[in-house]
């Protein structure tokens, strides 16, 4: 009880609506009735679950409905009612909104315990995972609610068994956290990987927390002294609208990867602190750019305007990485207050509440469109053989590290990391695609199988009397639209053959 006064007293200091505050206390009232007398794993009542969702949820200043559906997402399923029942009382109760709401986001039924397990079980996994990326897109709000219940899950793997404890972390690792990366949710995110790095791969994650441990040790009060060094800087050129400045670490699951490449040296990686500068408009932004690199000289090929050019995740933000006092390396991100929110909370901060505006709903459909596109694939598989045969494509495709790439007019085009000019050409348009024959990468010529970089500039050129695309590119390419494309239009040795022999057609 003392949680969920808790939870209502936050929303009485976020001036919500009595209204509201009754509405929740309402469904808290529900779940705990449906949910009576079943604990969770750790021994704990499980109302404690999904009071600890909501709890989260209005931290982050999301919608009444989202709490309440929060509370009520496990009473479908974790009851002795029956399930029809249960969603009959939630629709008379609450809403439709709010039932089906819920319906989206009910919890997905067991993972397999090994790949080796019955067909039937990992059917029932795979048909999880199909229904959750069309549920995502049905309702988009289903995905806040449903990392919201991930992570509030994660913090309680240490009562599960090794095997089960490890397959959830990496199930959270492979899908849930590129999810929220694509979505330009970095809380969620990094929340996500850190958690489940620990579970998935203990002894890597025990080793990188003592080797970031021993670099903040000796670079400790380092990076307040830059700080204090920027500040004063800042106020002599009257720039007056920071709101704060910070040094950040990056996660640990971020390094882990990072270290992997570079052989486990931690002093090849340059960005494991930052120090964050938060200002209060655009032009200041690029002011306190100015100064900082009227301090240090910046590192060649380090500095990235993303609020000129933003992600196509609407991340915006200045990166620059300078030479700094004594040598070191310090890297800088240059924000608004409304970039850092949007940064922190992606998606759902288009949702959160304003208790000077109240409600904000706008739906971010620049955000949604790859979840739409993702569902209708999904939907386009006729069964689970063929869906388990294109999680891998999948995964790449849509949950993959993306980079950056330009066009030479400046678009910015999203692709998979690794990615080819001929996934690069795909993605600007089919046509383009089928009739490539050659790229210019950053004003060099390159053969159409090298790897894309983020920052690249990329000019294809094209022959318009070209056939088609050749198969060999299948070797090569790694989006789903550029292999679906090649497959459907290259052209066989016997179309050809029957071109070559059309009445008036000259033979060579």
């Amino acid at each position: 009880m003392q949680d969920l006064n808790g939870l209502l007293n936050l929303m009485v200091e976020q001036k919500r609506s009595q209204d509201d505050i009754n509405l929740v206390g309402r469904a808290y009232d529900f779940a705990d009735e449906i949910h009576k007398g079943i604990k969770r794993m750790s021994g704990k009542p499980y109302i404690s679950h999904p009071l600890g969702a909501a709890i989260r949820l209005a931290q982050m200043r999301m919608p009444t409905a989202l709490i309440v559906t929060a509370l009520l997402h496990d009473t479908i399923e974790d009851t002795t009612l029956p399930k029809d029942e249960v969603r009959q009382r939630i629709k008379n109760e609450f809403s439709a909104d709010i039932a089906g709401l819920v319906d989206h986001v009910t919890k997905l039924g067991q993972i397999p315990r090994t790949r080796t397990e019955s067909r039937k079980q990992l059917d029932r996994y795979l048909e999880n995972l199909r229904k959750m990326f069309v549920s995502f897109a049905s309702d988009i709000r289903a995905i806040i609610i449903k990392f919201v219940d991930r992570i509030e899950n994660l913090h309680d793997l240490e009562v599960l068994p090794e095997d089960r404890r490890k397959r959830i972390a990496i199930e959270s690792l492979e899908v849930y956290a590129p999810i929220a990366k694509r979505l330009g949710m970095a809380d969620f995110h990094v929340e996500l990987e850190d958690q489940s790095f620990k579970h998935a791969f203990p002894e890597e994650y025990k080793r990188v927390s003592e080797l970031v441990g021993e670099k903040y040790r000796v670079r400790e009060g380092y990076l307040d002294e830059v700080a204090k060094k920027i500040k004063e800087k800042l106020d002599a050129a009257d720039i007056r609208s920071i709101v704060s400045m910070q040094a950040r670490t990056k996660h640990l699951y971020s390094i882990y990867r990072k270290l992997i490449k570079y052989d486990w040296d931690i002093n090849r990686i340059w960005d494991i602190f930052a120090i964050r500068i938060i200002a209060e408009n655009v032009p200041d932004c690029y002011a306190a750019l100015g100064v900082i690199h009227s301090l240090w000289k910046p590192v060649k090929d380090r500095i990235k305007d993303y609020i000129a050019q933003p992600k196509p995740n609407g991340y915006r933000s200045i990166h620059t990485t300078v030479f700094c006092d004594d040598g070191e390396f310090v890297e800088f991100q240059i924000r608004t207050k409304e970039m850092h929110e949007e940064a922190q909370f992606g998606i759902a901060a288009h949702w959160r509440y304003d208790e000077n505006k109240g409600r904000q709903q706008r739906v971010p459909q620049r955000e949604i469109n790859w979840v739409t596109e993702l569902a209708s694939i999904q939907k386009e598989i006729e069964n689970n053989k063929d869906f388990l045969e294109t999680l891998e494509h999948l995964k790449i495709d849509a949950l993959h590290d993306r980079i950056f790439v330009y066009t030479p007019k400046g678009d910015v085009i999203d692709l998979p990391e690794e990615a080819t000019p001929i996934d690069f050409a795909y993605a600007i348009h089919s046509d383009i695609g089928n009739t490539a024959t050659a790229a210019v990468v950053n004003g060099k010529a390159v053969p159409l199988n090298t790897s894309l970089k983020s920052g690249d500039v990329v000019r294809i050129t094209i022959d318009k009397n070209r056939k088609g695309p050749s198969t060999d590119w299948l070797k090569f390419v790694k989006t789903r639209m550029a292999r679906d494309h090649i497959k459907t239009s290259a052209r066989s040795p016997l179309s050809n053959f029957i071109d070559l022999i059309k009445p008036g057609k000259k033979r060579k």
